[in-house]
């Protein structure tokens, strides 16, 4: 079931990585923001194209985490990038950096060093009330407070990291309230899913996190929002694993390994994240 799951995690990421390229790509040749940049967005061609990569991905996703537990699946998705650098090199017709390879040997020795070293085990698909609320108001909480520093008299940089931030602390959440839902319906069926309220929190949560992400993109530049985004996005999702679902991983001498490949980790998506800006600067 663990194969299964880092199989179809990876094959999200992949799908994630071509529906970020696109939206990327639409996203940068508009100046509005907000619920207007979602709406004009969505007339482009581009953006489409970019929500069917992101809902293909949110179908592998589902599949992964019926099969395994959230703290295996969600750092998987870190994959993302160095599938977005391919993916962008290829829609810009640039040939990949060498700090891009450099970048992709990082992320992907320093994911399989951390998490064959935490190997993540054990989990349940269902979590208590009372675990949920105190979760939902953190993350909700701390997506708030993220999107009110990101004033307009930030410097772009900082805003782009700052509503990267709060789009990870989204897509965790909806990645855990999703795992609850399919959890429900791969026990109880489609009935018992639809009368879920995770069923409806998951979709509330990732319609928040796309307009997060969507102007996150917009306002800075991807070196600023993806490392918030990518590191964001593992972190959150490790601990809501372990709160809510009673994950587990390993520690002890253990950690430094772990700690040793997320240092790797962040190095690579620094490095592929300027390489992938690099490529959508210079093809526009």
């Amino acid at each position: 079931m663990i194969e299964f799951a880092a199989l179809f995690a990876v094959a999200g990421a992949a799908s994630n990585a071509v529906g970020t390229a696109f939206q990327r790509k639409a996203a940068a040749t508009t100046s509005s923001s907000g619920l207007r940049l979602l709406a004009e967005l969505v007339r482009r061609p581009a953006w489409v194209i970019g929500m069917a990569g992101v809902i293909g991905a949110a179908v592998f996703q589902s599949l992964a985490l019926v099969n395994g537990p959230l703290a295996l699946v969600q750092p998987l998705f870190i994959l993302e990038l160095p599938f977005a650098l391919l993916a962008a090199s290829s829609l810009m017709h640039r040939r990949l950096p060498g700090r891009g390879w450099w970048g992709v040997g990082g992320v992907v020795a320093g994911l399989a060093l951390a998490l064959a070293s935490a190997a993540p085990h054990g989990a349940t698909d269902e979590a208590p009330l009372t675990r949920w609320v105190p979760v939902l108001v953190l993350c909700v909480g701390a997506m708030a407070g993220a999107v009110l520093t990101a004033g307009r008299r930030r410097p772009p940089a900082l805003r782009a990291a700052l509503l990267g931030a709060a789009a990870a602390i989204g897509n965790a959440l909806t990645a855990a309230l999703l795992k609850s839902a399919t959890g429900t319906f791969a026990d109880h069926g489609f009935t018992a899913f639809l009368t879920a309220w995770q069923t409806y929190g998951f979709a509330l949560a990732g319609v928040s996190a796309v307009v997060l992400l969507e102007n996150a993109l917009q306002v800075g530049p991807l070196a600023a929002s993806q490392p918030a985004l990518t590191i964001g996005d593992a972190t959150v999702s490790l601990a809501l694993g372990i709160v809510l679902f009673d994950e587990k991983i390993r520690t002890g001498w253990w950690l430094l390994p772990v700690l040793l490949g997320a240092l790797l980790i962040i190095a690579g998506v620094l490095a592929l994240s300027r390489a992938v800006q690099n490529i959508v600067d210079t093809g526009r």
